[in-house]
């Protein structure tokens, strides 16, 4: 549990009371069973609701929230005009990212982060993705809700795109947050490898090195065994291109995370069969990696366009899946609602 001695944040009506849960809504129609379920609704609402439904159930939650930029971002659908050959734009709203105050912000994603926890399973992760905007702001808090001794990693996504006008260094890179349900269980994490360095495949081949220790427990030198090496443990730099425009997987969709990118975080943190949340589904990266990987999904968004994309990209990709919407007359208002902020993953 959280330490109460950790540093935290603090601002005029900030919300501390763990959601409780209740007979706020129910899911309809009734698919706990499903592989793949696509829910529409609040997604504060919908994890409270899961709160009743699969406590303890979730292997890996992964959170793309809104990255405060201020500004409304849209769906842009390309198409040929038959007519003249010409390739045409058409755009549409997404989702809105602006924001009153950042402690506005702040308060929406400390009350989701806060009603994941009990659904984690004990060897299960929270992974918070987030840019240098409020990253810092993102570690205090979780560390306040889940407690500084379960923070297990700082992940940095470093990307190349078409660098910006500014008097200062090109911003590159998200960050993304790992936390663990119970520092005390065995967290579910699988070694990932990278490729070996063209020196050391020059010096030593593709064999597993050795370490030829000394009596005072000093190294002296490395062998070469006869096992062929797996690689190089997957650091915490991440670098993953971002979707190429006329990429297969890339769906119109503002801020759509590369399958990549999910896919390092699905297969470390995550066994087949394994349950993985995204409350932020925006275009279904995570859904489809998820179902391509072997783990069962849900993931949640209240917007239409994020609802319609990640549909068809399941049907496009032969996910079997099930929608899933809140039933609000069972609702019991328990604070003053206002609709999530949903964006891609």
């Amino acid at each position: 549990m959280p330490h109460s001695s950790s540093p935290k944040l603090q601002w005029a009506g900030k919300s501390s009371e763990p959601a409780s849960p209740g007979p706020l809504a129910r899911l309809v129609p009734d698919a706990a069973d499903a592989s793949v379920r696509l829910v529409r609704g609040d997604n504060l609402h919908v994890l409270e609701t899961l709160q009743l439904e699969t406590p303890g159930q979730v292997t890996l939650a992964y959170l793309d929230p809104p990255f405060l930029t201020g500004k409304v971002h849209h769906q842009v659908t390309r198409s040929r005009n038959l007519a003249t050959g010409e390739m045409e734009r058409v755009t549409r709203p997404a989702f809105d990212d602006r924001w009153t105050e950042m402690t506005d912000y702040l308060d929406a994603l400390a009350q989701r982060v806060r009603a994941i926890r009990p659904l984690l399973a004990a060897h299960g992760s929270l992974v918070v993705h987030v840019d240098t905007r409020t990253s810092h702001y993102a570690k205090v808090l979780c560390d306040e809700i889940f407690g500084p001794e379960c923070f297990a990693s700082e992940v940095v996504w470093r990307y190349r795109r078409w660098p910006s006008k500014t008097k200062n260094f090109q911003r590159m890179h998200d960050v993304m947050l790992r936390y663990v349900k119970d520092p005390d269980a065995p967290a579910r994490f699988n070694q990932l490898y990278e490729p070996l360095a063209a020196s050391t495949l020059k010096t030593w081949g593709t064999k597993k090195q050795l370490a030829i220790v000394g009596s005072s427990g000093r190294r002296l030198r490395s062998s070469s065994t006869e096992v062929e090496s797996q690689g190089t443990p997957l650091g915490d730099v991440w670098d993953i291109g971002i979707i190429a425009p006329v990429a297969k997987e890339r769906t119109g969709y503002p801020t759509q995370k590369p399958e990549a990118l999910l896919e390092r975080w699905i297969r470390a943190c995550t066994d087949p069969g394994d349950l993985v949340l995204d409350p932020y589904v925006g275009s279904g990266t995570t859904l489809a990696t998820a179902a391509r990987l072997g783990r069962r999904a849900i993931g949640i968004d209240c917007g239409a366009e994020a609802l319609t994309v990640a549909a068809e990209r399941l049907r496009q990709a032969g996910v079997p899946f099930v929608e899933q919407e809140l039933k609000r007359e069972l609702a019991k208002a328990r604070r003053p609602s206002a609709e999530a902020k949903q964006i891609a993953s």
